[in-house]
């Protein structure tokens, strides 16, 4: 059948409009964000990372740098965006927002689709259980060397990676999509532990009385390696700008009392603010 000009002509259109919108998204650069007067940050609800309080202020030890390190660019006004973990990088790569604030690790997988500033952060591994730890784990490797016990965690996360290098069987693994469903899958016996950071743990033990931090937390080796992650901050690929001068400007301020402050006040012990200091992004992207 013969087409018509119209009908051509609409076709044509609409493939110039599909094709727009296959175009890349690309990043805004420092000096567009500060014209604006405004940057969108994500972070993932978890505490003490990256969360909003009751009253929808931004809490955590990513959203407190950041607030300060942006205030120093001249950036006016942060609009803070709530997502799950899993869909930060995602975000990011689709210009959703600007920068992620929820001091997601530093890991080789993830340089490869978004750019890190320099550590903010370091933390350990540790275990959501039922009061008493009626199961009696102790350590992510209980779940190797027994078929009886299932562990949740968060999809996306570190502790995917680590539990699949430890060769956790995947039948063992409960996903669960937040830190919410964990707690409930602890509870409701689906999952008899949790696996988050430590800090994570201590923090969702306080929803309940009937859950605990497992005692007696036993950190696994990878390697030969104690298994520790790094946090920061996390921009699109092309953000170069935006993260050159936030690092700079967080290279200063972790020499500070306020940032020591800020990062003990969530809970981080000595030991985790002196471990920000031991390796740098670069060194992170590539072990």
């Amino acid at each position: 059948m013969e087409k018509t000009l119209p009908t051509i002509v609409g076709r044509l259109g609409l493939g110039l409009f599909a094709a727009v919108l296959s175009l890349p998204t690309t990043a805004a650069t420092l000096e567009e964000i500060r014209e604006r007067g405004h940057i969108a940050v994500a972070v993932a609800d978890e505490v003490p990372y990256g969360y909003l309080d009751a009253e929808g202020e931004a809490r955590g030890a990513g959203p407190e740098v950041a607030r300060e390190l942006l205030e120093q660019l001249g950036i006016e006004r942060v609009e803070w965006r709530v997502v799950d973990f899993d869909d930060l990088i995602p975000g990011l790569e689709e210009g959703e927002f600007d920068m992620a604030a929820a001091e997601m690790a530093i890991r080789p997988e993830r340089c490869s689709r978004v750019l890190f500033s320099e550590p903010n952060t370091s933390y350990g591994e540790g275990l959501l259980v039922q009061t008493t730890n009626p199961h009696e784990i102790h350590a992510y490797d209980h779940f190797v060397s027994r078929d009886d016990i299932r562990v949740a965690v968060l999809t996306g996360t570190s502790q995917v990676d680590i539990l699949s290098t430890l060769g956790v069987p995947e039948e063992q693994q409960v996903t669960v999509n937040t830190n919410a469903q964990a707690i409930e899958a602890v509870l409701d016996g689906e999952a008899e532990a949790y696996a988050g950071t430590g800090l994570t743990v201590s923090q969702l033990a306080q929803e309940s009385p009937r859950l605990e931090v497992a005692r007696n937390f036993v950190d696994s080796r990878i390697d030969g390696e104690m298994v520790r992650s790094w946090g920061g901050f996390a921009f699109p690929q092309d953000a170069e700008s935006l993260r050159a001068a936030f690092n700079e400007a967080l290279l200063d301020y972790r020499n500070t009392k306020a940032w020591q402050n800020t990062l003990s006040g969530y809970g981080f012990t000595k030991d985790d603010i002196l471990n920000a200091f031991r390796f740098d992004t670069q060194w992170l992207c590539r072990r």
